[in-house]
């Protein structure tokens, strides 16, 4: 389910090319803070990936809300009693 969302989340990211410098520049909406910038498009995707990641562990281990990417959500399902 992780794979799934990681990869469903990346699906929405948006790239540019910084004018300044040519770097890459990327984000995914709806995942504020997570960004990437690096000298070429693929380094830009492998970064953003590896942020995103970081980003879902401390979001996971505070308890805080995720969102839901295509149906797919990480909330914290409670089992029946």
């Amino acid at each position: 389910m992780l794979t799934d969302y990681i990869a469903a989340a990346m699906k929405r990211a948006q790239y540019k090319v910084i004018e300044d410098d040519g770097t890459y520049f990327g984000e995914i909406p709806g995942f504020q803070g997570v960004w990437g910038n690096a000298e070429t498009l693929e380094e830009c995707r492998t970064e953003l990936q590896e942020v995103l990641e970081g980003w879902l562990i401390l979001k996971l281990r505070d308890g805080d809300e995720l969102p839901v990417v295509d149906g797919i959500s990480l909330a914290p399902q409670r089992l029946p009693s």
